[in-house]
């Protein structure tokens, strides 16, 4: 039986993941309205990413036998006025969600949740994955993207982002 701070953690992060997806489909829209079809891309296959987390900490918690509170997930309802905003909204995102995650290992070590901390080991290691991506793609945003080659250019490197189910092993 998990410790039930662990598991109020775990269940918070549920959420939080589902916000992600929500928060990531919202900035996908956004450059759909754009015609920006990378971008697009990009961040409908964060969108799912995210969400595939939020099920991967499901499954985690029905496997130790607890239960699943979901709470109301809020609308994004960001405005951005600019082609970067979401590109920077996203990195300070995934520093939350890295923090986040952080608080929940600190909560397992507390009680020495091993099998927990074992789990997050996954997370902490994806979120270090996230944050480089999110840096790398304001980055060369800010390198190519003032020219309108170099965001014809950056938007069809996004376009070729395939979407990869998480290969974590409950």
């Amino acid at each position: 039986m998990l410790n039930q701070e662990v598991v109020k953690l775990l269940n918070e992060q549920i959420n939080k993941e589902f916000y992600s997806s929500y928060l990531y489909l919202h900035m996908a829209n956004y450059y759909a309205d754009q015609n920006l079809a990378g971008f697009e891309n990009w961040f409908f296959i964060q969108a799912q990413e995210e969400r595939d987390h939020a099920l991967l900490f499901r499954q985690y918690l029905l496997n130790n036998g607890e239960s699943i509170i979901l709470t109301e997930i809020s609308s994004p309802d960001e405005k951005y006025n600019n082609y970067k905003e979401p590109l920077v909204k996203a990195l300070e995102h995934e520093k939350y969600v890295t923090e986040s995650i952080s608080k929940i290992y600190e909560a397992a070590l507390k009680v020495k949740d091993f099998r927990t901390m074992q789990f997050l080991d996954w997370f902490i290691k994806e979120q270090g994955e996230e944050e480089k991506n999110a840096d790398e793609n304001v980055k060369k945003y800010d390198l190519f993207a003032g020219d309108p080659k170099g965001l014809y250019m950056l938007d069809s490197e996004m376009k070729t982002r395939v979407y990869t189910a998480p290969s974590l092993v409950l």
